[in-house]
């Protein structure tokens, strides 16, 4: 091995065991996990077909021991249900995930510990334990009911996704054509309600407009569960730099994913064919059961992807805390919502290797601090703190879409 290689495997070393050691103290808080919807494709939610106690390699991108691994203190769990279910049946969907999150929590309780709040997590860390939180992906999961957005925040989902892939009556999707230039009235009131609720807005999924009229109306800081930076990879799914820029005065974090297609120019194009792919086999284009892997697997074969790594990510990173700040990023990898990840980053054991690219680049362990812990449970309690506030100050919405849009519920 040639000297230089010596040294450089030796610094990588030195950078991986910094990386372990700051994890033991602040442990990543991700943003966004699909574990719920896997286990509902693969195996009908039996968690004795998925015992998360065993290493899950070759079936989901998570299990405890990668949990563990990875230096994961604090999970937001998707409940997450596709945008093709709409009405009541979405809401059951909703439901059946938030179910398997409590049935998870119920059955490893020396590894998952519920969690609520700020306060919460940090008790969960405290303990040695993951704190486990939910996060709904999409505003079709209340059907149009701010009644229903209230339950979902009794239950403990405590961020919704304004939109999924799919406009709603009230706002627009990043991944659909735009037909209000943002939020309706009454998606502008479904934000003040979830600020008075205390559930975080979560921006990911939605369009530009959706982002600057939510942070308009917010009283409260937003996230961005699972979203990276548009300056460096022009997908619509991420955060143009005048959002991420707002997010100073706003108090927002927005949490860089791993998704390969959002994260690498070259990975767009390549991935549209992919899901072509998928739906000309009769499958969903974010299907990842083992079934789908096998034709994803085929296809890749047939045409090399364009492959991400760490360092695509940290690409991302070094652009966010540039322009948003240190105080107002995260990550959220999106583990078991996507067939493809970068190398180095291919489960949720991972981490190490993003933190060790990021000590290789002069990142400071007060500002990687900052980036997988500090942040994300600040901006939960700041939400907390607001809507202390305006439940004082004013009661429960009751407003329907009907009357503030003329739009009938579907």
């Amino acid at each position: 091995m040639k000297q230089t290689d010596t040294a450089d495997h030796a610094a990588h070393a030195d950078h991986l065991r910094r990386a372990r050691d700051l994890l033991a103290v602040h442990p990543v808080v991700d943003g966004h996990n699909d574990l719920p919807w896997a286990l509902r494709e693969q195996v009908g939610y039996d968690l004795n077909d998925r015992d998360l106690a065993q290493d899950q390699t070759g079936l989901l991108h998570t299990d405890l021991p990668r949990l563990r691994a990875g230096g994961v203190g604090a999970q937001f769990w998707s409940v997450y249900v596709r945008s093709d279910l709409s009405g009541d049946a979405a809401v059951s969907a909703t439901l059946e995930q938030i179910d398997i999150v409590g049935e998870m929590q119920t059955r490893y309780p020396a590894h998952l510990r519920r969690a609520l709040t700020a306060d919460d997590m940090e008790a969960a860390r405290t303990e040695g334990r993951i704190a486990s939180l939910m996060g709904a992906e999409g505003g079709h999961s209340i059907n149009n009911s701010l009644a229903t957005l209230r339950a979902l925040h009794t239950l403990g989902v405590r961020y919704m996704t304004l939109t999924h892939n799919d406009n709603l009556a009230w706002a627009d999707s990043a991944t659909d054509v735009a037909r209000l230039g943002g939020l309706s009235g009454f998606g502008r009131e479904v934000v003040r309600e979830m600020n008075r609720c205390g559930m975080l807005v979560d921006l990911s999924h939605v369009a530009a407009g959706t982002m600057r009229d939510a942070i308009a109306t917010s009283e409260a800081p937003v996230v961005f569960s699972h979203s990276s930076a548009r300056a460096v990879c022009d997908h619509p799914r991420n955060v143009p730099d005048d959002v991420l820029l707002s997010l100073r005065d706003n108090g927002g974090v927005a949490m860089a994913t791993f998704v390969p297609k959002f994260v690498l120019q070259a990975a767009v194009e390549w991935t549209q064919a992919a899901d072509r792919n998928m739906r000309e086999h009769g499958l969903h284009h974010l299907d990842t059961s083992p079934q789908a892997m096998r034709i994803h697997e085929d296809f890749e074969e047939a045409n090399p992807r364009p492959v991400a790594t760490v360092a695509t990510v940290a690409d991302h990173l070094d652009h966010m805390r540039e322009v948003a700040g240190v105080d107002h990023i995260g990550v959220g990898g999106d583990y078991d919502g996507t067939p493809f990840l970068p190398q180095g980053l291919e489960d949720v054991s991972g981490y190490p290797n993003l933190i060790a690219e990021l000590l290789r680049r002069n990142w400071s362990e007060t500002d990687l601090a900052k980036l997988t812990w500090q942040n994300a449970v600040r901006v939960l309690r700041d939400a907390e703190a607001v809507a202390r506030d305006l439940q004082f100050r004013r009661s429960p919405s009751h407003a329907t879409i009907e009357e503030m849009d003329g739009t009938a519920r579907v």
